[in-house]
């Protein structure tokens, strides 16, 4: 009887303990927060409380504030940390930066894609329509024969440099006949 009445008191305190532990893997695993502009870097450091100082690729800068900013940055990677006298956060940073570069939101990448899909299914359904009227008809196009009956040939037109050999005129050539070797 005394299990029963501890049992729903034991589950209030395990979820209290639970989340207590969740808050703290929380703070363990705060993130450096980084925004590209153009060629400007801006890192904010997950550090909230106390006097942060920076170090850039090994060189400690006199920078006392939660956001770093690096103007015209060389897209070159380099180590940063930002650290308190307690904590410490480090990472590397490898961000590749343009100055011409325009920014696009999802929003226009998709309306994009929307309309390429759009007018490349426009396309294909004008081909679809004016090419199903043809299918019937012949085209008049030099390199086309007619469908349907196969029709002769009409006979060359003669040319008078290269007759035939008629019956009648077969002693003219009898000369040339086929020597032995």
């Amino acid at each position: 009887m005394r299990l029963e009445r501890a049992l729903p008191l034991l589950g209030l305190l395990l979820c209290g303990v639970g989340t207590a532990a969740q808050q703290d893997d929380i703070e363990a695993q705060k993130e450096f927060l980084v925004e590209i502009s153009g060629t400007t870097v801006t890192i904010t450091c997950p550090l909230t409380e106390g006097s942060i100082t920076w170090a850039f690729r090994g060189k400690n800068l006199d920078i006392n504030e939660r956001k770093y900013v690096i103007e015209n940055h060389d897209s070159s990677p380099a180590s940063v940390k930002c650290s308190t006298d307690s904590k410490m956060h480090e990472m590397h940073l490898h961000a590749r930066v343009c100055a011409n570069c325009e920014e696009l939101d999802t929003l226009a990448v998709t309306g994009i894609i929307i309309a390429d899909l759009l007018i490349t299914f426009g396309v294909l359904i004008l081909v679809y329509y004016f090419s199903k009227d043809r299918k019937g008809r012949a085209s008049a196009s030099a390199g086309s024969r007619p469908r349907g009956q196969k029709m002769q040939r009409p006979p060359p037109v003669p040319n008078p440099d290269y007759e035939p050999i008629r019956k009648g005129q077969r002693e003219v050539y009898a000369g040339l006949e086929p020597r032995g070797f």
